[in-house]
């Protein structure tokens, strides 16, 4: 089972080379040399690749979320969102500098949720 696990954390991080569960934004008119990012309103060359402030790796024609979200892990710990790393840390809940084991994590961009028993 931890086989598995490994797997679809393997594929959460392959995340920026998959165009699984990504939103689609528009196809750039031909001649078109750069787009606005909506959510920060920046603007970026077309064909290049960046991160927004909501965590999502974005070019002119999609944005797909850069994270999974941890759903197993033990009664002890806290799940708490990391805006600068753009991940999930699993920590004790009464101590911060020690880390949990995830057993479980669900990736939005592929539609997929994985369990380890």
């Amino acid at each position: 089972m931890k086989k598995y696990l490994t797997l679809a954390l393997l594929l959460c991080a392959l995340l920026p080379l998959s165009n699984a569960q990504c939103t689609p934004l528009f196809l750039p008119p031909i001649g078109m040399t750069h787009c606005q990012d909506s959510v920060d309103n920046t603007w970026h060359e077309v064909g290049s690749t960046w991160r927004n402030s909501r965590c999502m790796d974005c070019t002119c024609t999609q944005c797909c979320s850069a994270y999974a979200t941890p759903t197993n892990f033990p009664e002890d710990c806290v799940s708490v969102f990391d805006q600068k790393a753009c991940k999930y840390i699993v920590h004790k809940k009464d101590d911060p500098s020690v880390l949990c084991p995830i057993f479980g994590a669900f990736c939005l961009f592929l539609n997929l949720k994985v369990e380890s028993y």
